[in-house]
């Protein structure tokens, strides 16, 4: 096991990995921006480290200056959570060469699965359903209009080292095509350096459902279920919950079964997570892999009991599995709200500036709170809007709405502008209390009727 790990981020992930650290008696090193000074993972470390400004490709994004730090401090593995430098195979290569391990799964994976092209050839391979869509990269629009004679509108635009919703668009008509190309096109190049793409048929309505993975050096590859993560926004996620209120239980057999078969196929290691989109047949299509753990990966710890992130810990340091799928029981339910820094009546709009007063619901079985807030605390305008993951557990899917109401209803947060009434509110919505929301649910009936009532009401 590793006696000193640094953490590649910040905010609530870093907080949550430090935690684990300690749980495994595991010395810690923080890593943090001029903007972070007083953060809160840089206060519960055994020792921090300044990596630059705030600008985060001069800070969380600087692989010389992360490394540097660890080499400095003597850390033997970095986990780099989630965003940032997660998904990065450069990073992974250059902690190698530097004789620190980098808690995720090999450089060659990440390139293989980041590229969304190749990606689908892998899931080809293992007989895991894919969109229809292109079988290589394109870069010309002459080739993107080609695909779509042949497969029809609507189609999605995706860059090919995409993430995050950058680099993509939505095409329903053919006039709007050759700008959409271009715009996303444009939008991959400055945010990924890339400017290849790829287009895939529209499925819709759909589910959004993905299946967490965990995976050793030594072939044993398990599911840990599903969650549901179709409540989004502009390819965000708003709220998750696991398992998937509507999801029947051959479908949800079947789709566990092919993450595993795609994990297997690539040679994974380590945590990761396989998204697929789901039609109202039921019938399911691989849509990305995500090669580091995941924001709602709470969830999933709720209705297993597993912590995922240890065991991601583990399996860096040569650990066996500490669990077979015969081991792995689902319990109950959980749902989880993301609460942003952010002002849903303008367009959710950033909010940055000082926590004044807070209050975090902590009492009663089945709650959890990951934060990195604290009464005094700054959110900075440079970095992700998310302040807080709210979840809870019961044994229906009803108890765990009942509890995250009344868990939203105690929280406090003053001094930002956050969406916390916003969720308190969607929890009420026939739309979320049937189960039954698509990808475009929140966008095109939750919001809308939200502001109308908002407005009614002055």
């Amino acid at each position: 096991m590793f006696q000193k790990i640094l953490i590649a981020n910040r905010g609530e992930i870093a907080v949550r990995i430090i935690r684990a650290c300690q749980e495994l008696n595991i010395k810690t090193v923080a890593v943090y921006s001029t903007a972070d000074k007083d953060a809160l993972h840089m206060q519960l470390a055994d020792e921090a480290v300044c990596i630059g400004p705030s600008k985060a490709n001069e800070s969380y994004l600087n692989i010389h200056n992360i490394l540097s730090a660890a080499v400095l401090t003597g850390a033997e593995a970095i986990h780099p959570g989630f965003g940032f430098l997660s998904e990065n195979s450069t990073f992974a290569a250059m902690c190698e060469e530097v004789n620190v391990a980098f808690i995720g799964p090999k450089k060659e994976v990440i390139d293989q699965m980041g590229n969304k092209s190749n990606a689908r050839d892998m899931m080809k391979k293992a007989n895991v359903p894919v969109v229809p869509g292109s079988d290589r990269s394109i870069t010309l629009f002459e080739d993107v209009k080609k695909m779509v004679d042949d497969i029809g509108l609507p189609v999605i635009i995706k860059a090919v080292a995409g993430g995050g919703g950058k680099g993509m668009r939505m095409v329903f008509e053919e006039k709007e095509l050759e700008a959409k190309f271009l715009q996303a096109q444009s939008e991959s190049k400055a945010a990924f350096n890339d400017d290849r793409m790829y287009v895939e048929r529209i499925i819709t309505p759909a589910k959004h459902i993905e299946v967490q993975i965990l995976a050793d050096h030594y072939g044993n590859v398990i599911h840990l279920g599903e969650r549901d993560c179709s409540l989004q926004r502009n390819h965000q996620k708003i709220l998750e919950e696991a398992p998937s209120p509507s999801l029947t239980v051959k479908t949800r057999q079947r789709i566990c079964q092919s993450a595993v078969a795609a994990a297997e196929t690539v040679g994974y290691e380590n945590a990761g997570t396989i998204e697929f989109l789901v039609d109202t047949d039921e019938n399911f299509y691989f849509m990305e892999m995500n090669t580091r753990i995941q924001v709602e990966h709470p969830i999933t710890e709720m209705i297993t009991g597993i912590d995922i992130v240890k065991e991601q810990i583990k399996i860096a340091s040569g650990e066996r599995l500490s669990v077979s799928q015969d081991d792995v029981n689902l319990t109950g339910h959980a749902i989880e709200c993301r609460i942003n820094a952010e002002n849903p009546l303008f367009n959710f709009a950033p909010s940055p500036g000082n926590i004044e007063f807070l209050n975090i619901p902590s009492g009663g079985l089945g709650l959890r709170v990951d934060t990195a807030m604290f009464a005094g605390a700054v959110i900075p305008p440079f970095y992700d809007a998310m302040v807080a993951k709210v979840i809870t557990h019961g044994n229906t899917r009803d108890e765990a709405i009942n509890k995250m109401n009344r868990a939203l209803n105690e929280m406090v947060i003053e001094g930002i502008q956050t969406n916390l009434d916003f969720h308190i509110d969607l929890l009420e919505n026939e739309s979320f209390q049937d189960g039954k929301y698509t990808t475009d649910t929140l966008t095109q009936k939750i919001i809308p009727s939200w502001l109308k009532t908002k407005e009614a009401n002055g």
